[in-house]
């Protein structure tokens, strides 16, 4: 039984690590937006790189897959789709 309540409670730090981990991303880019001052937008990004790849690690197997078919089932890029647009 004891096993079962540390192992909920081991959770519950992971999920709020990772929502605080998010808030601060986010106020990061938020202040660089409002400011000039260049370490909040690399905190920021760092810090949603970090999100990024630690949400990619906790993912279900099953998110991968439907990311894996949007990204093969698409035909064109939207960057490219762009840069096709500017030259007409």
């Amino acid at each position: 039984m004891y096993l079962h309540v540390a192992i909920a409670y081991q959770n519950q730090v992971k999920l709020m690590f990772l929502v605080l981990l998010l808030v601060t991303a986010l106020t990061s880019i938020i202040i660089y937006l409002r400011t000039d001052n260049d370490i909040f937008g690399l905190l920021g990004v760092v810090m949603s790189l970090t999100c990024l790849i630690w949400g990619l690690v906790i993912a279900h197997w099953s998110v991968h897959i439907l990311a894996l078919f949007a990204l093969l089932f698409f035909g064109k890029p939207v960057a490219v789709a762009t840069v096709e647009s500017r030259h007409r």
